[in-house]
């Protein structure tokens, strides 16, 4: 059984998580028509003042103490009376399909209590057999679906309540 671990990155770590951004870039120009700069790299542009944000807290994940991915926890909401979002959600190729993505969610889920919004663009079949397999389970079965257009893609919205763990 793998080590996973998240932990919350730090100033000096967000170089890492840009870097790795490349990769999560590379993965959706498999179903965004993203292109690739003159330099051989995907122009990456967070939203001015992402990292900033203080509602904004990055991830990285590691696995047996391996850098293998990252996510974002913000406010950047799409949908009535929910508090978070996952902004960014990255893991690498060689750690999928071994649970590391549903512990990270789990894990941030009962760091975070509240009302949540999760979604994934329609065009991305890896995210949306995802999301459909864990969100029933993590949510209790107490959600709502929604369709969004974002940015211009139709997107599906998981909406749901995470309680506050007992004492």
């Amino acid at each position: 059984m793998s080590s996973i671990e998240l932990h919350a990155a730090q100033r000096d770590e967000l170089e890492t998580i840009e870097n790795l951004m490349q990769f999560y870039v590379y993965d959706f120009s498999e179903w965004l028509p993203l292109k690739l700069g003159e330099h051989g790299f995907f122009n990456i542009q967070p939203k001015p003042g992402y990292w900033r944000n203080p509602a904004t807290r990055p991830f990285l994940i590691r696995v047996d103490g391996e850098l293998a991915g990252f996510v974002s926890v913000d406010d950047n909401t799409h949908l009535e009376g929910a508090e978070y979002n996952i902004g960014y959600f990255f893991v690498s190729r060689r750690f999928r399909g071994q649970g590391v993505a549903k512990f990270v969610v789990s894990t941030l889920l009962s760091q975070f209590p509240g009302q949540w919004q999760i979604f994934h663009l329609d065009a991305n079949p890896p995210a949306r057999r995802f999301w459909a397999k864990v969100i029933p389970d993590l949510a209790g079965g107490q959600f709502t679906l929604h369709q969004r257009s974002v940015d211009g893609y139709p997107c599906t919205f998981y909406r749901f309540q995470c309680p506050t763990p007992s004492p």
